[in-house]
């Protein structure tokens, strides 16, 4: 009796995922995975707090952003571009991620699920510089691609070129294999940089972040971005991104 049902719910949790999946996909998504997020709790609750133990599961879900918007981004002095590029992604791009997430939530409840939704692109934590969970880590372990020397996921057909957004869930859903692969003699993002953010060390996921990215480095040259030009953007690891 117990591997019947046993049996049934992975079955009905297949059925789920291919229904949610659907609707995402019919909502404007190019990527959607289901990421096991259990080796990893601890990162989690560590950075999100111990309330994001409840839920094992994430759907990563993502929006290329258009090669045009982002070659011009090359030419540092096109602030006009930079601007643009800025309204895109947050005001287009990630509106229609949250959206989408928001709905997906909504289908996981309706069905007696837990959901949490993890808007894109917000750093909630202003001394630590980072959200309340990583979108990357989740677009990483749901096999969307790997995490570059830039930190950002490196996608087959995009590269780096997508931006994220997740619903924790404790939804029983198949999940999928993290992916693979490193950007190996590539240092085009570590170069691009206009203040030596990157280090050029390749993702391992025991190193603490330091080790490949000094967040402060960033954060700095993006203030400096919104007192000059207006928008907090930089998108030059984007632009050199070989990826895809």
């Amino acid at each position: 009796m117990e591997e019947l049902a046993m049996e049934r719910e992975g079955g009905n949790g297949a059925a789920l995922r291919g229904s949610l999946r659907a609707q995402a996909m019919q909502s404007g998504a190019e990527f959607f995975g289901v990421a096991d997020l259990r080796p990893a709790m601890d990162f989690v609750v560590a950075q999100g707090g111990e309330f994001l133990r409840r839920f094992p599961l994430a759907l990563s879900i993502g929006v290329p952003v258009a090669r045009g918007m982002v070659e011009p981004l090359a030419d540092r002095a096109n602030d006009a571009a930079a601007r643009t590029y800025h309204y895109f992604i947050y005001e287009v791009v990630n509106r229609r991620l949250n959206a989408i997430a928001l709905d997906l939530a909504n289908a996981l409840e309706s069905q007696g699920h837990a959901a949490y939704v993890v808007p894109a692109s917000v750093a909630l934590d202003r001394g630590r510089l980072m959200g309340l969970f990583s979108h990357k880590l989740a677009a990483h372990l749901a096999g969307h691609g790997f995490i570059g020397k830039s930190c950002l996921v490196v996608t087959p057909r995009f590269g780096g070129r997508v931006r994220w957004a997740t619903v924790l869930t404790d939804a029983p859903l198949p999940a999928d294999e993290p992916a693979e692969g490193e950007c190996g003699a590539c240092n085009a993002c570590v170069e691009a940089c206009p203040v030596h953010a990157f280090t050029g060390v390749e993702f391992r996921p025991e190193d603490p972040r330091e080790v490949r990215f000094r967040a402060e480095q960033c954060e700095g040259y993006l203030a400096h971005r919104e007192k000059t030009i207006g928008a907090r953007v930089c998108g030059q690891c984007v632009a050199a991104c070989k990826g895809g």
